[in-house]
């Protein structure tokens, strides 16, 4: 296995992967590993669903619109999970506002968050590779359905790994001066001259995605992924309400 520093410093977004299967001792070995991630006030509230179903493989890459995901070897999607405790509460006879507020749903989409930034770092240690998968956000009444989701659960982010079948460049990473500040937030006179470097040396990375042509720079890319505005995305907060979450 690679040491922690080593892994983050070379880590590299894998969306191609062989057909070698992972043994089920390596997946429990990650899953204990994840177990004893931190979680808010202890409650560890939010669990993770391993999606062996291709059929349920499909959906979600419809979802994410990425066609990659129905061919990823393994697949899990964590959510935001209070049902759990909402049920060990009542089922000792207690009573609980089941219109959890938003500092509990915040709680529980940080847990999942965590849990799933440390599945990466672990199956990337063992040299297999992997990539986040965000665009379950984008239609996450429809994830609820796949899932089959109880009321006070949310989908929060999927992640996907295997045996690499490609090998990308590291992507370029704003330099630390531009994110780490000391005591105070740091403002810089002019954006645009500040971030000069980091964008030519953006346009010299080839997105496997499209390997064909050089990314722009990172102050265009800010300006059309902002712009860019997914109807379903907006409704986030609403089918959260619906799942009966007070926000």
């Amino acid at each position: 296995m690679k040491d922690l520093l080593t892994t983050l410093e070379n880590r590299r977004t894998i969306r191609e992967f062989t057909e070698e299967k992972i043994d089920e001792e390596t997946i429990q070995k990650i899953l204990d590993a994840l177990m004893h991630s931190p979680t808010s006030m202890g409650l560890q509230q939010a669990s993770l669903i391993r999606i062996t179903d291709p059929m349920k493989k499909k959906e979600i890459a419809k979802v994410g619109n990425q066609e990659y995901i129905e061919r990823v070897p393994e697949l899990f999607i964590f959510i935001a999970d209070h049902y759990r405790n909402f049920r060990l509460i009542r089922d000792n006879g207690r009573n609980y506002d089941t219109n959890s507020n938003v500092d509990i749903f915040l709680q529980g989409f940080t847990d999942a968050v965590i849990l799933a930034s440390n599945m990466v770092s672990v199956v990337e240690s063992m040299d297999l590779g992997a990539f986040f998968i965000g665009s379950i956000l984008n239609d996450t009444e429809k994830m609820i359905e796949i899932l089959n989701l109880p009321k006070l659960t949310f989908p929060v982010v999927g992640v996907g790994f295997g045996h690499p079948n490609q090998n990308p460049q590291i992507k370029p990473k704003m330099p630390a001066n531009l994110r780490v500040f000391e005591n105070s937030y740091t403002y810089f006179e002019n954006y645009k001259d500040k971030f000069k470097d980091y964008d030519e040396e953006m346009t010299t990375y080839y997105d496997l995605r499209d390997a064909n042509r050089r990314v722009d720079s990172f102050s265009n890319q800010v300006y059309t992924k902002t712009m860019k505005s997914s109807p379903k995305r907006n409704e986030f907060l609403e089918i959260a309400r619906k799942n009966s979450y007070k926000l």
